[in-house]
């Protein structure tokens, strides 16, 4: 799917330079990805104090 963007070339020019990538769509992809995992990630800090575990597992009894 084919998409136009109007995207600052300035940047698009530095994150192909740090990210050492060989296209513009390469740099643009690569930066997509990045973000949705960094968003995923996030999305893990909202299960602090919701989950209940075990006080009494040790995880050390269970190594083999």
């Amino acid at each position: 799917m084919a998409t136009n963007l109007d995207i600052d070339n300035k940047l698009i020019v530095k994150a192909q330079e740090i990210g050492k990538h060989k296209t513009k769509k390469e740099t643009v992809t690569s930066a997509l990805k990045e973000y949705i995992e960094k968003r995923e990630q996030q999305k893990i800090t909202e299960l602090f104090g919701e989950i209940e575990y075990d006080e009494s597992y040790s995880y050390k009894e269970h190594r083999s």
